[in-house]
């Protein structure tokens, strides 16, 4: 077990050093650069119109351009800053972002809670409805019950979920109809002058909609997986001897298929826990103004700004790596028959 996880371990350094080197090449081709829209930005000037600063490009000269290349460091060569950007990320230094003017590391902490609030709200609600629903389901399989509810469950896989946004806020959010639930952040102005269970209520208050077209696409999977992992217990040869010997549907159920059809489900947890802190929805979280880490990431890469869009990937990929091999671990934590790199007895 320890030399699989050793193995894992420094295949991680090959991959991350694969995916930095790629995204660092494709980023020194893509035109319009953080210099150039710098520069853009300081021309049109704070009112749309020609700046003082540049009027127009009439003072941007060479000068000027190479001061703004040697300020960010573009004035190395290409391989110099791909090894400087390697050696700091080695050290976990992210670099510090070219459009705030901050480090990577605070900006990604200052958009967390956002990714969190959602992140984690998304994963028990997504859980705690689909495994019961899909259970329900699978031992009611080809009854009303389960065409119906598989009919809504795919239903809501195929609403986008900024569309169902759009729908909630024409008729929830003072669109059109009823203003029932506020439009923007997560708390409201005062949130600091409320007592605690109005902090409590004005939270979810917030979250409601937002959270709706979160989750709604997720229920198919998980309740689908469920479902035929179940199905597909209960048609084992031990389910039969065990109702042969006279066991109850409960017991057979809950004793002997819960913990085998699991296994697929509590493996992939680390793996859609991490997923859904970092794989918010951009569209969403612009529809109801929440400043997470999708609207960060959408920023900086329509923006250039290269610190973060590097230093967010290393972080994400190590973060995938790593949850990859939790997930694998976890077979054997779940299913002791699971060996890595031996024959199991």
């Amino acid at each position: 077990m320890l030399s699989y996880i050793l193995k894992r371990l420094l295949l991680m350094v090959p991959t991350l050093l694969g995916v930095l080197t790629v995204t660092f090449i494709v980023v020194q081709f893509v035109p319009g650069g953080p210099i150039e829209q710098l520069m853009a930005e300081a021309r049109m000037g704070p009112g749309g119109g020609e700046g003082s600063a540049y009027k127009a490009g009439r003072d941007s000269d060479a000068k000027q351009l190479a001061e703004l290349k040697k300020l960010y460091g573009f004035d190395k060569p290409v391989e110099v800053r791909y090894v400087e950007m390697l050696s700091n990320f080695a050290r976990f230094d992210l670099g510090r972002s070219f459009l705030h003017n901050k480090d990577v590391w605070q900006l990604i902490k200052e958009k967390l809670p956002v990714s969190i609030s959602l992140g984690l709200w998304a994963f028990l609600l997504t859980y705690l409805i689909s495994i019961p629903l899909g259970i329900a389901k699978a031992v009611r399989e080809g009854s009303r019950f389960d065409v119906a509810t598989t009919l809504l469950v795919l239903i809501g896989f195929a609403i986008p979920g900024f569309v169902l946004g759009v729908f909630l806020i024409v008729l929830f959010a003072g669109g059109s109809f009823w203003e029932l639930f506020p439009l923007r952040g997560l708390t409201s102005d005062n949130w600091e002058q409320l007592s605690w269970p109005a902090r409590i209520a004005d939270y979810f208050w917030h979250l409601t909609l937002p959270m709706i077209c979160y989750v709604i696409g997720g229920f198919a999977t998980v309740t689908l997986l469920t479902k035929n992992t179940f199905i597909e217990e209960l048609r084992k040869q031990y389910v039969l001897v065990a109702r042969a010997k006279g066991l109850s549907q409960d017991r057979v159920l809950w004793k002997h298929v819960f913990r085998n059809a699991l296994i697929p489900l509590v493996t992939g947890f680390p793996a859609a826990f991490v997923f859904a802190f970092f794989g918010g929805s951009l569209l969403i979280e612009t529809l109801f103004s929440l400043d997470g880490l999708g609207l960060l990431s959408y920023e900086s890469i329509v923006r250039r700004d290269y610190p973060v869009v590097l230093g967010s990937l290393f972080l994400f990929t190590l973060i995938g790596l790593v949850v990859k091999l939790v997930s694998d671990l976890l077979y054997v934590v779940v299913d002791r028959r699971v060996q890595f790199g031996s024959v199991a007895k």
